[in-house]
């Protein structure tokens, strides 16, 4: 079984910036939906188009995860299927204790801005960088197809004051 372990948190500062590898463009789209339920999730890169199906664990920090890549005119055509997207920046970061990525949202979802670090072990020690806020894990309403659903610029409790972006 694939697992995701993964931990996130609201960015408050540009410091990250200086960190930054490599970045690329996401578009994502949602083809189902619910916390509980499997999520199955299309994106598309410039150079690569994926379908992921994530399911729930007993521990927030863990999913299960399958990812496959598929042909760019498939990702077109299941991303013309539904109206759930999220559009976002990926900065890919030279950052130890896991793979660091920060994530610049567009559209509806700007200007939130959330650090993910993907790691091999949850009980590893990590070290969480200045540039984090609160962390967000297992935070449904803020989860990617959350967003999709219910954008930032509509949860009032975090947008209105922009206090974390």
């Amino acid at each position: 079984m694939a697992l995701e372990i993964e931990r996130r948190f609201f960015v408050v500062s540009e410091a990250w910036q200086e960190l930054s590898v490599k970045h690329e463009q996401l578009d994502q789209g949602y083809l189902s939906e619910g916390q509980e339920a499997v999520v199955v999730r299309v994106r598309r890169s410039q150079q690569h188009a994926w379908l992921t199906l994530k399911a729930p664990t007993n521990n927030p920090e863990i999913r299960q995860e399958f990812e496959y890549t598929i042909p760019a005119a498939d990702a077109e055509a299941l991303l013309a299927l539904t109206p759930r997207r999220v559009e976002k920046t990926r900065h890919h970061l030279n950052c130890p204790g896991g793979d660091w990525v920060v994530d610049v949202f567009a559209g509806a979802n700007a200007p939130l801005v959330i650090a993910e670090v993907e790691r091999s072990d949850p009980e590893a020690p990590l070290t969480i960088p200045s540039w984090c806020g609160e962390e967000i894990t297992g935070r449904g309403e803020l989860s990617n197809a959350a967003l999709a659903m219910r954008p930032w610029s509509e949860l009032e409790a975090y947008s209105r004051g922009n206090r974390f972006s």
